[in-house]
């Protein structure tokens, strides 16, 4: 999966006696929001709870989505939800199975943003607008939902992933993905 870097040239100049020498080194940006294209949808579902993708660019029916695929929904404001994120940085490092985020009650796109940025969070999410998913996912989070191929929900893990462990045996259990 590739990341978007925007590059800024700084200037570098220094004293050597009394030359100096000038060069230019790049830093790389906040990585941008990953795009929503990778997330496997079945087309014909088009009714159901569409999101936008935290990138603005897209909107995906969430009923469409297809799996196998975890499904992680979030808040930035969440405790548990930033305690889980390494497993879920760590299960994406494996290529094995996809993920996608669902980011709830923000203050705004804004504030998703750059925490999904902060934290490195390299997959795509969708960002829940007004809380229009409660009557879906519930109330509190974070909440884990395993998809299948088919689009049927195996498994809904509610609340805390505490280890990588415990993630894959539930990829393997619920998606018939090994490590």
């Amino acid at each position: 999966m590739k990341r978007s870097f925007v590059s800024t040239t700084v200037a570098l100049c220094v004293a050597a006696a009394t030359t100096f020498l000038c060069g230019t080194v790049a830093h790389a940006a906040t990585p941008a929001v990953t795009s929503c294209s990778s997330i496997s949808v079945d087309k014909t579902v088009t009714k159901g709870i569409s999101l936008p993708c935290l990138d603005s660019k897209s909107n995906v029916v969430f009923q469409a989505i297809r799996g196998p695929v975890v499904v992680n929904v979030f808040g930035s404001w969440c405790e548990p939800c930033q305690e889980e994120i390494p497993h879920f940085l760590d299960l994406a490092k494996t290529h094995k199975v996809a993920i996608v985020g669902v980011d709830v009650e923000e203050a705004s796109i804004g504030v998703g943003r750059a925490f999904v940025a902060k934290k490195g969070m390299g997959w795509p999410i969708l960002f829940d607008v007004n809380s229009v998913t409660r009557g879906l996912f519930g109330m509190g989070v974070p909440v884990t939902w395993f998809i299948d191929a088919h689009g049927k929900v195996t498994y809904k893990q509610i609340g805390i992933i505490h280890s990588d462990a415990a993630l894959n045996a539930e990829v393997t259990k619920y998606l018939g993905i090994k490590f």
